[in-house]
């Protein structure tokens, strides 16, 4: 059994970790950790975890531990997994994997001389369709990649504490509001939920964003934030991250073209309409694409040694690198080269 700790238990965890790490059966959910007592006891009631803790060091210096997943606030990422790796940890870690480029490059370098598996959890490597089209990348079913187009919406004021937050959000305790907290979160929108669309340009392709122009309604506190980049490959991109969106529910809208073929994805469910060069279109259903495995089941088959993580460390250091980029470029006006 892998005996996994977590940190930051909160809203997130409870709604999206700690269920598949109670359930997994080589996991052995064995202590909790947050600030603050009470949610902290309604948690330890609901997933039955024996031990808690209020304190990181704490926990890691008490609890026997294999493995920790952290899902704290973003600027305590760095020190909590270079005190979980120190302590011989494994470590899950929520994105964004770190703050800055050089956190992030110091953290894999630790993880990789420890010996340890680092795998992050943006989302479009567990995701199906992001995998779908991975394979098509992989498979040449694009040609040669020459432009992506992604768009996300939604409104995320309650999580910046700008907003009642919905009392009927899914998780066993409420979310803090950490996100309003510059210093906490390391800038708005992009840092936060932006960071996935950046993953997912660089995850599908296999290719890194090498320059890129950067628009804000607020530096760096934005809730709109809109990226220009070019692809190592000599493709060009756009991604357009809104945060504070009057419309209801959130929208993601995807344009993949290629040489020989351009897929439009649009969510939620995930459908992709296939438009090959010369060839009849077809639809794409989420039923239809790859299985994937989740965060946590990912981690726990890297840790066992049956398969490598789908974001390992390494990898995400250039998506934190992207983000840093994008921010410098917006308080400047002038394009970044990485």
């Amino acid at each position: 059994m892998i005996r996994i700790g977590v940190v930051g238990a909160g809203w997130f965890a409870s709604r999206r970790h700690l269920p598949e790490l109670a359930a997994h059966p080589e996991v052995e959910l064995a202590a909790l950790c947050r600030r603050s007592p009470e949610p902290l006891a309604r948690l330890a009631a609901h997933f039955g975890v024996p031990r808690t803790f209020t304190d990181c060091d704490a926990m890691l210096a008490g609890a026997d531990l294999d493995a920790v997943l952290i899902c704290s606030p973003h600027n305590l990422h760095h020190p909590q997994a270079c005190a979980a790796i120190a302590a011989g940890c494994h470590v899950l870690l929520e994105k964004p994997m770190c703050l800055t480029g050089a956190e992030a490059r110091d953290l894999a370098a630790r993880a990789e001389a420890a010996g340890r598996v680092l795998e992050v959890a943006y989302n479009p490597p567990y995701w199906r369709h992001s995998q779908w089209l991975r394979e098509r990348v992989a498979d040449g079913g694009f040609g040669a990649i020459e432009g992506v187009d992604l768009r996300t919406s939604g409104n995320l004021l309650g999580l910046f504490g700008q907003q009642p937050l919905d009392a009927k959000m899914p998780g066993v305790v409420p979310p803090t509001t950490f996100r309003g907290d510059l210093a906490a979160n390391g800038g708005g929108q992009l840092m936060d939920s932006g960071a996935h669309p950046v993953c997912e340009v660089c995850w599908v392709t296999g290719q890194r964003i090498v320059s890129l122009d950067c628009v804000m309604d607020a530096v760096p506190a934005d809730r709109r934030a809109g990226l220009s980049f070019t692809l190592a490959g000599g493709g060009w991109g756009a991604i357009g991250s809104i945060g504070d969106s009057s419309r209801a529910g959130k929208l993601s809208l995807g344009l993949w073209q290629g040489s020989a073929a351009v897929a439009l994805v649009r969510a939620a469910p995930f459908e992709i309409l296939w438009l090959p060069e010369g060839g009849a279109p077809r639809t794409i259903t989420e039923a239809e694409m790859p299985a994937v495995p989740s965060p946590v089941a990912s981690f726990v088959d890297a840790i066992a040694g049956r398969a490598e993580p789908r974001c390992p460390g390494r990898q995400a250091v250039a998506y934190v690198e992207v983000i840093e980029a994008a921010y410098r470029a917006a308080a400047t006006g002038q394009r970044q080269v990485l």
